[in-house]
């Protein structure tokens, strides 16, 4: 299939009462259909992989293009102006939260990615580059490797970003506030080695106060979240990809 092909696709399967939705609650923006999630992961179990497919598919600004682009696309492709290109455009919760990070913690690319992300000022880059280190956490890895940054191992790397958490998460901006209260849970509940420093820093931190919109959406409290996978007797068994 085209990227025309798949766009007037979408447009047959949009939902004008779930669009109003996305605009008014996750900040969603023109141009999109709104189409569920549910039909796009149809479209993506008909397509499979198309990684050229998922290039074009994205560069169109169409939001749910853009979303499904992130589900077709072979991480292993990707490169890193395909994925600094990607972050840019991101928007709303879902593509800077879920999509880049999703595609990027796949890709050879992620921990440099997660990295340079982290630091940027702009909040939904900031934002995707933490949710990929949580992405990163999550995975079926080695984590004594290195990380390719500062001469870390993967793990030290883990345990300097809870550090950076613990001391900012306070100050800063909205969007990146809950995607480093994603990250403590992240190490909470997937990293071994990590599990009980993660639950003390989410103590130490308390309530992390986001304004999510208007919305039933709430901010995860993460010391009561890491103690639910920790009470259960076990950790949550790592994931081969994070997307879903």
């Amino acid at each position: 299939m085209t990227a025309p092909e798949i766009l007037a696709e979408l447009e047959t399967l949009g939902s004008a009462s779930y669009k109003r939705l996305l605009m008014t609650n996750h900040g969603v923006r023109e141009p999109f259909f709104g189409v569920k999630i549910g039909d796009l992961k149809k479209l993506q179990k008909r397509i499979k992989k198309d990684h050229k497919l998922a290039l074009e598919l994205y560069d169109t600004g169409n939001y749910d293009a853009m979303y499904l682009a992130g589900l077709i696309a072979d991480d292993s492709e990707m490169t890193r102006p395909d994925l600094d290109r990607w972050v840019k455009a991101a928007y709303g919760g879902a593509l800077a939260g879920f999509t880049v990070p999703w595609v990027a913690a796949g890709s050879p690319h992620g921990w440099a990615m997660a990295e340079k992300w982290i630091a940027s000022s702009k909040p939904t880059i900031a934002s995707a580059g933490w949710a990929t280190y949580a992405s990163l956490a999550s995975l079926e890895q080695e984590l004594s490797a290195p990380s390719e940054v500062d001469g870390l191992s993967r793990l030290e790397l883990l345990r300097e970003r809870l550090r950076q958490v613990e001391e900012s998460i306070h100050q800063a901006p909205n969007e990146v506030r809950y995607a480093m209260n994603s990250y403590v849970i992240a190490l909470g509940s997937y990293v071994a080695e990590l599990a009980d420093e993660a639950l003390a820093a989410a103590r130490r931190i308390g309530p992390v106060e986001v304004d999510l919109g208007n919305n039933d959406c709430k901010t995860p409290d993460a010391a009561e979240y890491i103690l639910k996978s920790q009470a259960r007797g076990s950790l949550m068994k790592k994931r081969k990809s994070v997307k879903c």
